[in-house]
C-alpha cells in the first residue's frame, strides 16, 4: 500500500506542476485573481458533489474543530494564488522547487519541535545539508532560466 501511495504522491506532483503551468498561462490571459477563482470554484463544485455522495453527512462538524485548524484554508488559498502569480514570471520549475524548499523547510521545523501533534524528529546536519543543496539547485535553475530568456529575447530582436 505504501508504494501505491508514493506513486499517488508522484502523480499529484505531476498534476500540480501541470496546474501551475496552465494557471500561469491562464492568468496572463484572464488575470491572476480570475484564474485562482476558477480553480477554487471548480474545486468547490467537485468537493460539494463528493460530500453529497460520499461524505459523512455533517459539514457543520467542521465548526467544532479548534479554530487554529480552520486557519489551514488560508494556506491553500495563499499557495495557489502565489503560484499563479509566480509561474509566469519565473517559470514552472523555479516556482515548484521554491515550493518544495518552502515545504521541506517548514516540515523540518514542524518535525523538530513536534508541532501540531506530530512526531518530534530532530534537525540534524543531513536535513540541513538537504536544504542547502536545494537552495543551490534553485539558484542554478533560476540563473539557467534567466539565460534562456535572455537568449530567446535576443533572437526575437
Amino acid at each position: 500500500m505504501s508504494f501505491i501511495l508514493l506513486i499517488a504522491a508522484v502523480i499529484g506532483g505531476v498534476l500540480l506542476s501541470a496546474q501551475s503551468s496552465v494557471n500561469g498561462a491562464l492568468s496572463r490571459k484572464a488575470g491572476t485573481y480570475e484564474s485562482a477563482f476558477l480553480t477554487f470554484a471548480t474545486g468547490t463544485l467537485v468537493l460539494f458533489l463528493l460530500i453529497l455522495f460520499f461524505g459523512k453527512g455533517d459539514v457543520l462538524a467542521l465548526l467544532d474543530a479548534p479554530k487554529w485548524q480552520l486557519s489551514a484554508v488560508w494556506f491553500g488559498v495563499s499557495y495557489l494564488f502565489l503560484t499563479v502569480l509566480a509561474v509566469p514570471q519565473i517559470g514552472v520549475i523555479a516556482a515548484n522547487i521554491s515550493t518544495v524548499i518552502g515545504q521541506l523547510s517548514a516540515g523540518i521545523i514542524i518535525d523538530h519541535f513536534g508541532f501540531f501533534g506530530g512526531a518530534q524528529i530532530s534537525l540534524d546536519w543531513k536535513r540541513g545539508l538537504a536544504i542547502v543543496l536545494m537552495l543551490i539547485a534553485l539558484r542554478l535553475i533560476y540563473v539557467g532560466n534567466k539565460k534562456s530568456v535572455e537568449k530567446s529575447t535576443s533572437k526575437a530582436a
